[in-house]
C-alpha cells in the first residue's frame, strides 16, 4: 500500500495484523550560526537548512483521526514546525505497544534525523502530505 496522505498511513497501521503505535518526531528548519551567505539565502527562499528535531510524541492509529487532530495537539506543546516524522511500532501476540514502549525508539528516532538518517520514516509537511527530502 503507497502512502500518499496521512489518513493512508492510518488505514495502513490499523490493517497490520499486530497493533501499532505510531511514533512522532516534530522539527523545525534551522539555519546553521556558521552557514555561508549562499545557504542563508537558499533558506530564506525555503530551501536548505537543518531540521532540528523539537518534541516527540506517541499515538495508537485509533487515537486520530485526521491530520488536523494531531496539529491540534501538537500546536498545544509547539507552535512551529516544519516537517513531522512519522513511524511505527508494533506489538506483538496481539498486545499493543504502550507510550513506556515507545520511548527508546522515538530517542533512536531522534538520533537518526540529527544525523539525517530519515530513510526509514515518513516526513510529513505541516499539510499533512508526505514529502520528499533531498
Amino acid at each position: 500500500m503507497g502512502i500518499s496522505s496521512f489518513e493512508d498511513l492510518l488505514n495502513a497501521a490499523r490493517q497490520q495484523p499486530e497493533p501499532q503505535r505510531l511514533l512522532f518526531v516534530f522539527t523545525k528548519a534551522e539555519l546553521p550560526e556558521d552557514c555561508s551567505a549562499e545557504q542563508r539565502m537558499n533558506f530564506e527562499a525555503g530551501i536548505g537548512g537543518t531540521l532540528t528535531p523539537m518534541m516527540c510524541l506517541d499515538k495508537a492509529p485509533e487515537e486520530l483521526s485526521t491530520f488536523s487532530e494531531l496539529i491540534e495537539e501538537s500546536r498545544q506543546v509547539l507552535l512551529n514546525w516544519s516537517v513531522v516524522f512519522v513511524a511505527a511500532l508494533s506489538g506483538r501476540n496481539g498486545r499493543a505497544p504502550g507510550t513506556e514502549d515507545a520511548e527508546a525508539p522515538l530517542n533512536r528516532m531522534v538520533e537518526s534525523i540529527k544525523t539525517g538518517s530519515t530513510g526509514m520514516f515518513i516526513p510529513f509537511d505541516t499539510h499533512g502530505h508526505p514529502i520528499l527530502l533531498g
